[in-house]
């Protein structure tokens, strides 16, 4: 890792952004840099450095804001990224960033750096508009002899005098006062810099000191009792500081009436599904499907007859050219855009939920149940990630302290219901099931849920035991991130939404269409005859689906397409059923003739299910290998594959079974399975028991 970071002509200073989790330290960063980047309220949120020059009144600097971290002691991977950059660029100034009302814990960090002999300058942020504590800044200067702050990261209060604080030169920062008498404890001198750091570290046992030592050393009587002096030594010292400059009103950071509806054991869950199937309805089935559509209506109207005019006055109704652009670009990606209305409002409602604290208690309450699991409630926020987007999700797992865990987490994520599928819900879902489809999508968000959940716990019990974890969490305030941020969020997952129509899908839809309308020899079939490059590939692929209820060759054409990225899979049904939007897709559908049609809703919901649970899109195969290893990214991909077709065969033959025979004949049909197999369980457990001999003492 370089010691200093140089621009092509320019040598440009680093500042590096160090901070606890949800202290404010993303919106610091993205207020000096004028940059966008992603803020939340839990721990993971940054999983690696990232940084960006910024202006600091005549002088240039490069700011890179390191992931959340409690202490100069890793305890996970993102710990380890940060403290690792902070000890290869120790001649580096640094921002230190604390919450006003978590002042006593967020200076621990800051002892931490001080005891290392870094320039720090401190910055106290307040978030609130009525803040728990008050902190006298001068006097805290005064005790630490360092810069300190008041600021508010929002709104940019104070921010011009941070910026003075930071042109001035680099100059090592004295330790406090507590740490020659810590450092005098030791019988021998630390080897290198950093003596009085290393001496702490050592006495409080920490993991990548004590390996440099030796056994002996590490064993020493000196050490065994260490740690508690070390903790009782910095936390007198902050109480100190606490006594002198903090004033609190006697509140409790982050608690709230709500919580005992919230965190309550039998309502936390029934009140999280209640919450979803709002946002989905409202996505879906109401506001959201209200304006996609008006867009579906707006881009048929005016692009789409634009460009069917203008392109069959230049090429003709009948040439290639014309299908490729009225099939491949306004049918296929027509389709896709006409659902950004409803991705927007998803993020959007997932943005609210996250900053409003909730998303941290909904942690909090599944934290026993994924403890039994083999996971911790850090996978909640890899899971729920999910929902958006399984590539960026995968990487948080890395926040995960077992590898194990990791593992797990990351082959997981693919399992939930991300933004890309949910286009198809819509379509699919909305031909054969009508109203009744924000139930069936609900079913699929909670069905990847439980499959990944119940696959944890197959994991757990055989090839992937992880160790115990550590999970810190604290609750922020319930809070409204305000108009700004929501617009935000609004114009983020657009423009992302945007580029990803206008590059992949724009290429992928250009392939799928010129396979599916020239054959092996180069004809286009319109007009020659004949099967399609793609027809004849997906003939031989469909007869794999026949058993799950879709043995098409349109349908085994697009789940293949729909490898590269689930978006496609729609835009494919739409250029094989000539579709320009999401009404003639939804008749085209119901029509046997269709080149991609479902026989029955059975069939539908099995074709649901199957792109629900089938393999990663490219992207997070790529990041799987990159995070995982390509042994377990094989492994991945093949269980993800015979789950989704083992659980699709499962739910069409239930499904038809309703469809045939009524829900009240099936049921009871189920019950009796039910009741037979825990007939033979128990006569199983019988003949397993041991026979009691008499007269024998060890049995008796």
């Amino acid at each position: 890792m370089k010691k200093n970071n140089l621009c092509q002509n320019q040598n440009i200073e680093e500042i590096l952004l160090v901070g606890n989790p949800n202290t404010g330290k993303t919106t610091l960063f993205n207020l000096l840099t004028k940059s966008n980047e992603h803020v939340g309220n839990w721990h993971g949120v940054t999983v690696e450095q990232k940084g960006k020059n910024f202006s600091c009144l005549d002088k240039t600097f490069r700011l890179v804001d390191l992931p959340g971290i409690y202490s100069l002691s890793a305890l996970s991977y993102e710990e380890k990224v940060a403290i690792d950059y902070i000890k290869t660029h120790d001649k580096t100034k640094i921002i230190n960033i604390c919450d006003q009302n978590n002042i006593e814990r967020n200076l621990s960090l800051t002892l931490g750096l001080l005891e290392y002999g870094l320039d720090v300058v401190l910055v106290v942020n307040c978030m609130d508009k009525r803040p728990i504590c008050k902190v006298d800044c001068k006097n805290l200067s005064e005790i630490l002899k360092i810069p300190v702050f008041s600021i508010n990261a929002k709104n940019g209060d104070n921010i011009e005098s941070l910026k003075k604080a930071l042109l001035e030169p680099y100059k090592e920062a004295p330790a406090p006062s507590y740490v020659q008498s810590l450092a005098k404890m030791l019988p021998f001198d630390m080897p290198g810099d950093r003596k009085k750091f290393y001496a702490i570290k050592l006495l409080e046992k920490d993991e990548e000191v004590v390996k440099q030592m030796s056994k002996d050393t590490a064993s020493n009587d000196l050490f065994k009792n260490s740690i508690q002096l070390v903790a009782k030594t910095r936390y007198d010292f902050i109480e100190n500081i606490k006594t002198q400059c903090v004033k609190h009103s006697g509140k409790v950071y982050g608690e709230s009436k709500i919580d005992k509806i919230v965190l309550n054991r039998f309502l936390a869950f029934p009140l999280f599904l209640l919450i979803l199937c709002g946002v989905f309805y409202l996505t879906f089935f109401s506001i959201g499907r209200w304006l996609s559509d008006g867009l579906t209506n707006l881009l048929d109207v005016t692009v789409g007859k634009f460009v069917n005019q203008i392109s069959a006055s230049m090429f003709g109704e009948g040439s290639w050219v014309y299908g490729l652009i009225n099939e491949a670009l306004i049918g296929g990606v027509g389709t896709v855009v006409s659902f950004l209305p409803q991705v927007a409002m998803l993020f959007l409602f997932l943005s609210v939920l996250e900053d409003s604290g909730y998303l941290s208690r909904v942690a909090f309450a599944c934290e026993d149940l994924f403890g039994k699991i083999g996971l911790s409630g850090k996978s909640v926020y890899s899971l729920l990630m999910g929902f958006g987007c399984s590539t960026s999700a995968i990487l948080t797992a890395r926040n995960m302290d077992d590898k194990k865990a990791k593992i797990k987490t990351a082959m997981l994520t693919p399992y939930m219901s991300c933004s890309a599928k949910f286009p198809i819900y819509v379509v699919i879902g909305g031909a054969f099931f009508g109203a009744n489809n924000v139930f069936v999508i609900l079913g699929l968000y909670i069905l990847g849920l439980i499959i990944a959940l119940l696959l944890s716990l197959i994991y757990e019990k055989t090839i992937l035991k992880s160790k115990e974890q550590s999970f810190i969490l604290e609750f922020p305030p319930y809070r409204f991130g305000g108009v700004k941020r929501m617009l935000k969020v609004l114009w983020d997952n657009v423009k992302t939404f945007l580029i990803r129509v206008g590059s992949l899908l724009i290429a992928m839809n250009v392939i799928v269409w010129l396979c599916g309308n020239f054959s092996f020899t180069f004809n286009y079939v319109a007009k020659s005859g004949g099967e399609s490059m793609l027809e004849s590939l997906g003939k031989i692929v469909s007869p794999l689906f026949i058993p799950l209820g879709f043995g098409s060759w349109g349908v085994a054409s697009a789940l293949i397409a729909g490898i590269v990225a689930k978006e496609v899979v729609v835009s494919s049904i739409a250029m094989f059923n000539l579709a320009s939007n999401m009404a003639e897709i939804s008749s085209s559908l119901l029509n046997p003739a269709s080149v991609v049609f479902f026989a029955t809703p059975a069939a539908a919901l099995s074709f649901l299910v199957f792109c629900l649970l089938y393999c990663p899109c490219l992207s997070s195969m790529a990041v799987l290998k990159q995070e995982i290893g390509k042994k377990w990214t094989v492994f991945a991909i093949i269980v993800q594959f015979c789950l989704a077709y083992l659980t699709s065969l499962f739910v069409y033959n239930i499904a038809s079974a309703f469809e045939n025979f009524g829900a009240l004949k099936v049921m009871l049909f189920l019950l009796l399975i039910i009741l037979i197999m825990i007939c033979v369980f128990k006569i199983v457990s019988i003949f397993k028991k041991p026979r009691i001999c008499r007269g024998c003492d060890k049995c008796k």
